[in-house]
């Protein structure tokens, strides 16, 4: 949870109707019974009342992580980094891609505006979906880029009207898009610009001549293209990734000051898989200004869909029990009992059987639960010390000593 102030306002007029607002303790109280329905009323109509909810669940991991910054940077080293893997809560209406409880992994770094730091966090997203076997898009622009369209065709003030429009696009088409900025106070003569700009395509360079040609007489265009070459200029580390420069690309989250990202899988229909990009000022909001931040986001729910989806996952995965140790009487378990403990501590995982059972029993359980390796005790292996170990795939069956069956076990996976 987090204090709902810590929270709203951060995120955008459609973000601030997402967060999940948790009701105060006490609400019960006759006393303020006339206060609490009046309050409760504002509520209804979109307002927030401390009386009625004073926090709220976690709509994301960015902002939780400026306040934790900003409480705690006279104990921090600068530049510093972290990732956090937490589940995050949107009041959405669920649907493929779309969850209302859902796990992001955020990488960031603060205390640098150094643009090396964009440049690793592509090689993150490069590297990790190429370790996943996905083939991705890495989308990027720069919020500098929005700030100067807003300039020339509109005002700075209409930075927010704009990009809100904008970040609709893949949803709505780009005449609603118009129709949506129009209605937010843009004239003709202002959409068709925009709607000139975001229409610019080819390669990175001829995306980039394009936008100079638009754009880069001023400032803040100018500082965003830049921002854009330079990571450009870095190799890219993977092969299954590409880096695209994506004009189209607006992040709707109020607090991005520079370069954007957004990754999408190919051949797949989901929504970004990854999102993120530069905050300058997110911790000022909390009352400890001027400490800069960048920091890429994974969507660990809809990347399990694409894995799915794509057929991905190993047929080999497992993370469960190696060896079976078989339950053949109260003797013989207490035996397999003390030799799982032996195991384990040289790191093999093992159970034995809960109850003892015909063998034909025990196999089809080792079978189902996919466990590789069957170990047999009986009256003679507790005699001798040596244990028939058997592997499922092959049928192939071995006498071991105990010191001897973890080796084995680590060496025929």
């Amino acid at each position: 949870m987090e204090n709902i102030e810590t929270l709203l306002g951060k995120y955008g007029e459609e973000g601030d109707k997402l967060i999940f607002k948790i009701l105060n303790n006490g609400l019960d109280n006759r006393s303020k019974e006339k206060q609490i329905r009046e309050d409760f009323e504002k509520v209804l109509q979109g307002k927030n009342s401390a009386v009625i909810t004073a926090r709220a669940l976690k709509y994301d991991l960015t902002i939780p992580f400026a306040r934790y910054v900003a409480m705690n940077h006279g104990q921090l080293t600068f530049p510093f980094k972290r990732y956090q893997i937490q589940p995050v809560w949107r009041a959405d209406r669920p649907q493929k891609g779309r969850y209302r409880e859902f796990y992001q992994c955020d990488a960031d770094i603060v205390g640098s505006d150094s643009l090396l730091n964009e440049a690793d966090f592509v090689n993150v997203y490069a590297e990790a979906f190429e370790r996943l076997k996905i083939p991705v898009e890495i989308k990027i622009n720069n919020r500098k880029i929005l700030m100067a369209l807003a300039a020339m065709s509109a005002g700075v003030d209409k930075m927010m009207e704009i990009t809100m429009a904008i970040d609709k696009l893949d949803k709505i088409g780009l005449e609603k898009v118009k129709v949506e900025l129009s209605q937010r106070g843009l004239d003709a003569t202002h959409i068709a610009a925009i709607e000139k700009f975001l229409r610019i395509s080819g390669t990175n360079a001829e995306k980039i001549a394009s936008a100079k040609e638009m754009i880069g007489r001023i400032k803040t265009g100018k500082e965003g293209i830049e921002e854009l070459e330079s990571i450009l200029s870095y190799p890219l580390t993977a092969r299954r990734a590409a880096l695209v420069i994506d004009f189209t690309l607006a992040r709707g989250l109020n607090y991005y000051t520079g370069t954007i990202f957004e990754v999408k899988a190919n051949n797949v229909q989901i929504g970004s898989i990854g999102g993120g990009g530069r905050y300058d000022d997110l911790t000022g909001l909390f009352g400890v200004p001027g400490v800069p931040g960048v920091g890429i986001s994974f969507g660990v729910d809809r990347i399990y869909d694409v894995i799915e989806e794509l057929k991905l996952f190993p047929g080999d995965v497992r993370m469960g029990t190696q060896v079976l140790l078989f339950n053949l009487g109260k003797r013989e378990a207490k035996h397999a009992f003390e030799l799982a403990t032996h195991l384990r501590n040289h790191n093999v995982s093992c159970e034995v059987y809960h109850e003892p059972a015909k063998f034909d029993k025990q196999f089809k359980y080792a079978e189902k639960r996919s466990i590789p390796f069957v170990l047999i005790i009986g009256e003679e292996e507790m005699e001798t010390g040596t244990y028939k170990l058997k592997k499922l795939s092959t049928g192939e069956q071995v006498e071991l000593s105990r010191e001897k069956i973890a080796g084995f076990v680590f060496a025929n996976p």
